[in-house]
């Protein structure tokens, strides 16, 4: 495949999941965050299996032998982070979710040297406190002084749960590597459908969508759960998942345009933060062969969650 298609390609995931975040954020304002979660991947299932079915020909017996380990990947990252991401979006803005969220292949490297006993270079080290600062200046909107005070946003905060959970989903995601990546999210997203259904059933449903949402909560299900995931898994058998893991960083670029074009102000403190994190995840990208698999492990998954 020539190397023109794979950039396309990662430019289209990466800009799909963007247009989660800011079409996330209007959706949520009529759908609870769980009515969401589970709309958004009972659309994607009706086109992940036929799709699994078709590029990876796998062995579903054995898919399925691995429902345990599925199932916990499944509260974790394609239920439990769409939850938080979701609810979080009630209370922030689109695009300092997305920049607290850049740090998170920062914080992969970081727990798989504590957790993993992997190898972390001096300059892994200053790349993780430099994309922390930019994370911190978010926080608290340049205010450096108050980072003891307890009046930070709400959904930053929540953003910040969400990276916890996702990291922990990435490194168990080493457990699950001899299962092909979509088929894999397919009976993830069954398990995980089948353990919110209960508590979607109990809930306040609202089934009087406006025009909007409806198509938004189409896109979500379609783009970045299924189109995305497509185009990444294309893009990382061509030039591998840690040069793939690069153009992340575009979600947030593109999530400021998008903020930008609707109208919403971008702040200088809201540039610099994204700055110090896009420098500081490359400098901790920067890792030993050990740790960059452990990276490489959870970039792979990525699109589960995003």
């Amino acid at each position: 495949m020539k190397r023109e298609y794979v950039v396309l390609f990662l430019i289209l995931a990466n800009m799909f999941w963007a247009g989660n975040y800011i079409i996330g954020q209007y959706v949520v304002a009529e759908m609870s965050p769980l009515q969401m979660t589970f709309s958004r991947w009972l659309i994607a299932l009706l086109f992940l299996y036929p799709i699994a079915t078709w590029i990876e020909r796998p062995s579903w017996k054995k898919v399925w032998r691995q429902w345990k380990v599925l199932l916990v990947m499944s509260l974790l990252g394609v239920m439990g982070y769409n939850l938080l991401l979701y609810k979080a979006l009630q209370f922030t803005t689109p695009l300092n979710a997305a920049l607290v969220n850049a740090i998170n292949p920062a914080v992969i490297v970081l727990f798989a040297a504590v957790f993993l006993k992997e190898k972390i270079s001096s300059i892994n080290g200053l790349g993780l406190i430099i994309s922390l600062l930019g994370v911190i200046l978010v926080l608290t909107n340049g205010q450096l002084q108050q980072i003891f005070s307890v009046h930070y946003n709400f959904g930053d905060l929540l953003m910040l749960l969400a990276i916890l959970v996702w990291t922990i989903y990435s490194i168990l995601g080493r457990k699950i590597r001899d299962i092909p990546p979509i088929s894999a999210t397919a009976v993830s997203v069954s398990l995980g459908l089948l353990t919110l259904f209960p508590f979607v059933l109990f809930s306040d449903l609202n089934f009087h969508l406006s025009k909007e949402a409806t198509l938004g909560i189409l896109y979500i299900g379609i783009f970045p759960s299924v189109g995305s995931f497509i185009f990444w898994n294309i893009s990382i058998r061509q030039i591998g998942a840690s040069r793939a893991g690069i153009y992340l960083n575009l979600i947030t670029v593109f999530t400021a345009i998008f903020s930008l074009l609707l109208g919403k102000p971008i702040s200088s403190v809201q540039i610099l933060g994204g700055v110090l994190v896009f420098v500081g995840v490359y400098l901790s990208n920067k890792v030993v062969k050990q740790a960059q698999e452990t990276l490489d492990d959870g970039t792979r998954c990525i699109s589960k969650n995003i």
